[in-house]
């Protein structure tokens, strides 16, 4: 017969199909249960809690940044950069300019003086990542996004 066994070829019966039944179950709610993780899309920021979207200066301090900001120009389809009030021509008279500045605060203690890209949504990434590379040149360790508007207004 299939399946007998003389009592001397197996002293202790093990029932296997209720083993298989068991550990098919367990593999079927640890598989239902299991989440994957996500990586893309997502990355790890470190935000300052002091600082928010509220636009409240605390302090009589004056304004202590470093502020670049770039701009789309639909007509030349070229990137608009601008120092202060003033507009960049290339990037020697931005690296200069962010390299004065830098200089100035600190000579006056102002060792923590914040490098801020605001740049708006159609300004292409890597205008934004060459002004990265320029605060980083001259070692600046605080670089900082503005907020800018939200999209659709003007």
């Amino acid at each position: 017969m299939a399946g007998s066994q003389s009592e001397e070829d197996n002293p202790v019966a093990i029932n296997v199909v209720a083993m298989v039944d068991v550990i098919f179950c367990l593999c079927l709610f640890y598989m239902c249960s299991f989440k994957f993780k996500q990586l893309e899309g997502k990355f790890d920021a470190w935000l300052p809690l002091d600082k928010g979207s509220s636009g409240v200066m605390q302090g009589n301090e004056p304004i202590q940044e470093i502020r670049v900001a770039l701009f789309w120009n639909e007509t030349t389809q070229a990137t608009v950069r601008k120092f202060t009030v003033h507009t960049i021509e290339n990037d020697a008279e931005l690296q200069t300019l962010i390299h004065n500045q830098h200089a100035d605060n600190m000579s006056l203690g102002r060792t923590d003086v914040p490098v801020i890209i605001d740049a708006e949504a159609k300004v292409p990434w890597h205008e934004v990542i060459n002004v990265i590379n320029m605060a980083k040149r001259e070692k600046i360790a605080k670089i900082e996004f503005a907020l800018g508007m939200p999209p659709g207004t003007k």
